[in-house]
């Protein structure tokens, strides 16, 4: 029985261990027939372009003397919160609701124990604007239908593989420039690209805090969405002769 036990953990480890040495063998294979000197370059490619998404989290705190009191007000005024967003063009997939609390308010005193005197609660949703153009009046759509928490807006892409492919292609040329840079200082030629590898894309968001008004106005609260850089590292090794 310990034979039988000591070979089915043989096996176990031998199979745990085969996709390491199929990376190994997968890189000794792209290095076989290599004749000439090797170059490895590290390169950054970019894109930058205006975004075309905008999202937001905001959302309605109430307080109440019981948490039942308290919730209930927050349910009312975030229902009319929602409802002002779907009228201002927000699809309904692109509402999320991202936080849901209720906290007890405690009263400090010295040598006696916290006492409650009330609840807040708290319902924060994140919402897509796929019409960058209209984030200003559905912030405000939202402030007038009984929003007081905004938290801020952040600024992407839809469809960030357009970008990344643009940064790829960037980062490609820069890596061939360093090389053909190389090349002629060593008086040698690039024979061949012996291996490629992408070391993640980067296109974050670009967050810009906003200050709701309380008050209702003629313009729209002015958000400037600018542009959004989305970055790429690549790392290919060269064949020179």
């Amino acid at each position: 029985m310990r034979s039988m036990i000591a070979a089915a953990a043989l096996a176990a480890t031998t199979l745990a261990a085969a996709p390491a040495a199929s990376a190994q063998d997968e890189a000794m294979h792209a290095m076989h027939g290599v004749q000439g000197t090797l170059l490895s370059i590290n390169a950054e490619g970019s894109s930058e372009a205006a975004p075309d998404l905008a999202t937001i989290s905001l959302g309605v705190t109430t307080e109440g003397q019981t948490a039942q009191a308290a919730l209930a007000e927050n349910t009312r005024r975030m229902n009319a919160l929602t409802q002002a967003l779907r009228r201002a063009g927000v699809a309904e997939r692109d509402i999320q609701t991202s936080n849901v609390s209720v906290y007890p308010q405690q009263q400090y005193q010295e040598g006696q124990p916290p006492r409650i005197t009330g609840y807040q609660a708290n319902n924060t949703v994140t919402a897509k604007i796929r019409s960058i153009a209209n984030t200003g009046r559905v912030i405000d759509a939202a402030v007038g239908a009984g929003g007081n928490t905004v938290n801020g807006v952040s600024f992407s892409h839809a469809d960030p593989d357009a970008q990344l492919d643009i940064a790829r292609r960037d980062a490609i040329a820069e890596a061939r420039r360093r090389a053909e840079l190389y090349t002629g200082a060593l008086g040698l030629h690039i024979a061949r690209v012996v291996s490629v590898s992408e070391g993640g894309g980067y296109a974050p968001p670009v967050p810009m805090p906003v200050m709701a008004r309380m008050e209702a106005a003629d313009a729209a609260t002015p958000v400037a969405p600018g542009t959004v850089e989305t970055r790429v590292n690549v790392s290919v090794i060269y064949e020179l002769r």
